[in-house]
């Protein structure tokens, strides 16, 4: 004989609605890692949650055409285009990496029409380096 379910809660009176869409975000914070094969545009809420991101390899670009600044600027406007029909009308800019995109990044960013608060270049810098290898043969 079956197992009877046991239902915990009803449905009946709770609508269900997708929680993305539903989510207002006055303000977030935008990530640019720019390297020189892609560009990867990151959007979160000011606690850190990922609402929309995008790559120049998810935009249709494929090999060494990943890393140009067309690539960097199509991505940033891919991502950027979810969040202002969410409502963001304030960020940070976080850009990271050596690569192209960076300036096509941000020149996109600007013009969305979303306020930028502020712009920091995060990218890490080695102090003093990393200790050589031991000599193989001496």
């Amino acid at each position: 004989m079956a197992k009877a379910i046991t239902r915990i809660g009803s449905r009946r009176n709770g609508r269900i609605v997708s929680r993305k869409s539903a989510r207002r975000i006055p303000k977030g914070v935008i990530y640019v890692q720019a390297s020189f094969n892609n560009t990867i545009i990151t959007i979160t809420d000011l606690r850190g949650r990922v609402v929309s991101w995008s790559s120049a390899g998810t935009c249709g670009f494929k090999g060494t055409r990943r890393g140009t600044p067309f690539a960097a600027q199509t991505a940033a406007g891919n991502a950027i285009r979810t969040v202002v029909d969410q409502g963001m009308q304030r960020a940070e800019v976080m850009i990271k990496g050596p690569g192209l995109g960076r300036d096509a990044a941000l020149r996109a960013i600007r013009r969305s029409g979303i306020l930028l608060t502020f712009i920091r270049d995060v990218t890490p810098m080695p102090h003093n380096g990393c200790r050589p290898h031991k000599k193989r043969r001496v």
